[in-house]
């Protein structure tokens, strides 16, 4: 726990002073165009309605809500994949990777503070992009806050598993930007972000279902947009869970041998 409060502290200290707005500019107008772009095109393209199959595969005919609720969780995580997966990438860039590795602090705690001050920081930024769905007169008419309490938490958990795994590819490959897109392209495509993933040919699919935000995002949309409570949507979160425990152990194996890599190229 001091490694985890220090590292956050240590990372809010630095950003404060030099806030990459870059980013956060980038994914919340992507957000907003997500959003935006899907309002025009149901009002002004599809009438106000949309097609019988979609209202079949998505559970309701809330168009709307759907991309709200897909660009708040695409949006969450890539923030938390950014800040999280390249905490190590950028310690080998300053080139304090190996003062990192001596040190008397344990790698998850490290990972943990870093993350936390993440999900600090996504979460005032997907508030700013609710605020611009709000004023599209979107809402979430059957949200059950408990179980949409349990959906944000167990999609938090999936994307750190990710990025555990993702920043340990990141050290060995030397680079970030290939690797993180990569994923950010398949989260988009499978997971049932902005269409219902049935409509994916079922290699696809089954590839979905690897994937723990999958899982995660239908427990998020469950809560929110048809009012099922945490005893409908167990089984669901318990597939999240179970597949978010084994990214993250499968991360926390391999990361050790990722750093002697990593150090190994330096040298």
């Amino acid at each position: 726990m001091p490694v985890a409060w220090a590292t956050l502290r240590r990372t809010w200290t630095m950003t404060s002073r030099a806030y990459p707005w870059s980013y956060a500019v980038g994914c919340l107008l992507t957000g907003i165009l997500t959003i935006g772009l899907s309002y025009l095109a149901l009002h002004a393209i599809g009438g106000g309605t949309v097609a019988a199959d979609f209202t079949a595969r998505a559970g309701g005919a809330d168009y709307l809500g759907y991309i709200a609720i897909g660009a708040g969780a695409f949006m969450f995580t890539v923030r938390l994949l950014l800040w999280s997966s390249k905490a190590l990438i950028t310690e080998q860039r300053q080139g304090t990777l190996g003062a990192l590795l001596v040190a008397p602090a344990g790698r998850l705690p490290y990972l943990l503070g870093f993350t936390g001050f993440a999900l600090a920081n996504t979460v005032v930024e997907v508030g700013l992009l609710g605020g611009f769905a709000a004023l599209l007169g979107i809402t979430l008419p059957a949200c059950q806050p408990l179980a949409a309490l349990a959906g944000v938490l167990a999609l938090a958990f999936a994307v750190f598993a990710l990025s555990v795994v993702l920043g340990a590819l990141m050290i060995v490959a030397g680079e970030a930007h290939i690797s993180q897109n990569t994923v950010f392209l398949a989260v988009s495509l499978l997971c049932g972000i902005t269409f219902p993933n049935s409509y994916l040919p079922e290699p696809a699919r089954l590839l979905a279902e690897t994937l723990p935000v999958t899982s995660a995002m239908d427990v998020l949309r469950g809560a929110l947009s048809h009012g099922a409570g945490l005893a409908d949507l167990a089984p669901r979160l318990l597939t999240c869970l179970a597949l978010g425990a084994g990214y993250l152990l499968f991360g926390l194996l391999v990361l050790p041998a990722a750093e002697r890599r990593a150090i190994e190229r330096s040298y």
